[in-house]
């Protein structure tokens, strides 16, 4: 049995909108449960403060005003995660000097909320960690870390500090106080060689050359070039400003997956910790290695002796070498980038068994992998999941209106070389993407702690065919009858 994960699924489905409310969890009744309640009660008056904050500016005819009150509410769609990106400058939240009026009621109204409404959300995170509901309290971190970007409690649970007015990461300050600065071009720099690269020079072995030349010398990917950012570290032969540029779409993965996954790789202890403010997650590994090649002639090349069908291939984590592969130009694929990338992450963060789901519940293996490809910005937030996303519209399709389905019950005793062999495959992909929206999203996240419990166990090698009904709570046929009315209340209207 091979240990790498090849993609080769194609995309072709049109694509449906549909929009909704917010995300909460709710307790084993579907309803929302004491935490839950008081979450959706926080989140509703809020919402209600904001905007009668919005009419009475509009009263007073100041529309800039009533436009800045109402950006400060959070999309709200049942069937996709938002994460907010706070941006890395310290805010001022003084009023303008020369306000004064109802320029200045509104400013101190408008602070008050975000405050209360960011202090509300931290302390009932806090309450929902003791009782064990992670998941909830990632989503009241996200929104309070919305209300109140600067909140320094918030910031250093996220792993920020401040820095020469600005929000950055431990590893970012080390690299700061080091005498390096970011550039979006080129990465990490020492401030002195900015100047020069921007000028098309290039340092090589302590002596400065033209960009052409280290193009030459970098060609074979061998030698390529080593691309570091936090959590990556990118060897290409495609060049720098790619490598940079791939480097950032892999940290945002990072970011999400870290705040979706935390109890994968973090004992509930840590997590507790971590909220109570006393110590930090143990972070997963500083660097995931990722081959990064020019083209896909180059990748066929380097991989073909070891993996005879890489051609079949858009990208492959390999988990014998601990990296994950890809090539740049005609075939790239950012989808399969995230998915591999995720397999990535779940192998190398926390220790776990050689051939994960042989036996067993490989379909949640690559169900989340299948998830996290749907990652994309929309405006501040990097977003999963979406009725519209490719993956959801083709498995209420094959659902719907091919009527296929594997029943859990058997679909769970499929491992790895009964579900790849199989002639059905591409619509067993379908059906694993949809059931992990499923367990993610259904009745407000009733099932998103429960996941990543599974996915532990099943990477701890302590699974078996019944471990998702164990640790549900329910038997495989009532998740059937839930899956399939998840599914009938995810038809579009014009479908």
């Amino acid at each position: 049995m091979t240990d790498y994960s090849i993609l080769t699924i194609r995309r072709v489905l049109p694509l449906i909108v549909l929009t909704g409310g917010c995300l909460l969890a709710s307790d084993a009744d579907g309803k929302p449960g004491g935490d839950q309640h008081k979450a959706k009660t926080l989140v509703d008056q809020y919402t209600a403060d904001i905007k009668e904050l919005a009419d009475w500016c509009e009263e007073r005819g100041l529309d800039r005003q009533r436009d800045e009150t109402l950006s400060w509410l959070s999309p709200r769609d049942p069937y996709k995660m938002f994460v907010y990106v706070p941006p890395e400058e310290v805010g001022d939240n003084q009023p303008p000097k020369d306000a004064e009026g109802d320029i200045l009621q509104w400013h101190t109204r408008l602070t008050k909320l975000r405050t209360q409404h960011a202090n509300d959300l931290f302390d009932l995170a806090k309450r929902a960690v003791r009782a064990k509901q992670a998941s909830l309290a990632f989503d009241l971190v996200l929104a309070a870390i919305r209300a109140n970007p600067d909140h320094e409690g918030l910031r250093r649970l996220f792993g920020y500090q401040k820095y020469n007015g600005r929000w950055h990461s431990d590893w970012e300050v080390r690299k700061l106080r080091a005498g390096e600065v970011w550039h979006e071009k080129f990465g990490w720099l020492p401030k002195s060689h900015v100047k020069r690269y921007e000028q098309g020079e290039r340092r090589h072995k302590g002596r400065w050359i033209s960009a052409e030349e280290d193009a030459r010398l970098h060609r074979n990917i061998r030698n390529g070039w080593d691309v570091e950012t936090e959590h990556y570290t990118i060897r290409t032969n495609l060049g720098i400003e790619e490598a940079v540029l791939l480097g950032v779409k892999l940290e945002r993965l990072f970011r999400v997956w870290q705040q979706l996954f935390v109890r994968y790789y973090a004992t509930e202890a840590q997590v507790k910790a971590l909220f109570d403010g006393r110590a930090r997650v143990r972070q997963v590994p500083p660097h995931f290695d990722i081959v990064y090649f020019r083209d896909r002639e180059d990748y066929n090349r380097a991989l073909r002796a070891s993996m005879p069908n890489i051609e079949m291939s858009i990208g492959v984590y390999v988990h014998s070498t601990r990296r994950a592969y890809f090539f740049a130009g005609e075939g790239y694929d950012e989808r399969t980038l995230y998915h591999e990338a995720t397999h990535q992450l779940f192998h190398q963060s926390r220790p776990v068994v050689a051939n994960v789901g042989a036996r067993a519940n490989f379909w949640i293996v690559e169900g989340a992998s299948l998830l996290m490809e749907s990652l994309r910005r929309e405006g501040n937030y990097d977003v999963l999941g979406g009725l519209d996303d490719v993956r959801m519209y083709a498995a209420r399709y094959r659902f719907l209106e091919d009527e296929f389905y594997v029943p859990l019950g058997e679909f769970t005793s499929y491992g790895m070389q009964r579900f790849q062999s199989d002639q059905r495959v591409a619509t067993l992909y379908s059906q694993a993407a949809g059931l992990t929206h499923f367990l993610v999203f259904a009745e407000e996240g009733r099932y998103r702690d429960a996941l990543v419990g599974y996915l532990q166990i099943i990477y701890s090698g302590r699974d078996n065919a019944q471990t998702l009904s164990r640790i549900t709570g329910e038997t495989y046929g009532e998740l059937d009858k839930q899956y399939r009315r998840f599914i009938e209340a995810t038809r579009p209207k014009a479908e």
